[in-house]
């Protein structure tokens, strides 16, 4: 399944159109708080997926019954640039464990790529519930890479795919190799350029939330 969070119009269009906003980037604390609050928000909707048991909670007057998570996910996400996404993540899942991956691509004079994934750090993941997160979905190589990597050493209970803008490109490539991930968007553009950046997109994610790198 794919949830597109700008299908239904709410104030998560308000975050979207801030981070696309050439004028707007130029605030880095703003660039990089709405990339947080876009996080919160799919973090609730991916919640609704989960599974819950009912608790008794001891109030000052009573009991009151609640329905608790009973399956606590891990956040992972590739560094850097999905880093304030991914802190949007934490911030409802604040009980969970997270996962860091780095990865690179390996650019040939043609322009064609491949992706390098260098290290991975996660907990325990065997049958557990791993939401990856990234920024950008563009050609979804790279967190296709990630994913597989991890898939081969733990078996996980289910995966959810999360990120701000994504390509139709990107989408079809993590159905054709992730078949059985869920995928959580706030956006789709249909067009990529020659380098692979989504357009309209917003440009280089983690130039704009960290600078520009040498």
């Amino acid at each position: 399944m794919i949830f597109i969070l700008n299908k239904t119009d709410t104030i998560a269009n308000q975050f979207l159109a801030e981070l696309r906003d050439v004028n707007a980037q130029q605030d880095k604390f703003r660039f990089r708080k709405n990339q947080e609050r876009l996080g919160e928000i799919l973090a609730y909707e991916i919640s609704k997926t989960l599974k819950y048991d009912m608790t008794d909670v001891q109030t000052p007057l009573g009991i009151a019954n609640v329905n608790l998570s009973a399956d606590q996910p891990v956040i992972a996400t590739i560094l850097r640039a999905g880093l304030p996404f991914h802190q949007g993540f934490i911030n409802f899942f604040d009980r969970s464990a997270c996962a860091f991956a780095t990865a690179c691509r390996n650019v040939k004079k043609s322009g064609a790529f491949t992706i390098q994934v260098d290290h991975i750090s996660t907990p325990n993941l065997e049958g557990k519930t791993l939401i990856m997160c990234d920024t950008m979905l563009a050609t979804g190589q790279s967190i296709v890479c990630v994913c597989k990597e991890i898939m081969a050493q733990y078996n996980l209970k289910a995966l959810h795919i999360a990120a701000v803008i994504a390509s139709t490109e990107g989408i079809t490539h993590v159905r054709a190799n992730l078949p059985k991930a869920q995928i959580w968007t706030c956006a789709v553009d249909d067009e990529m350029t020659s380098k692979a950046y989504i357009v309209p997109g917003l440009g280089d994610a983690g130039d704009l939330a960290f600078g520009e790198k040498v």
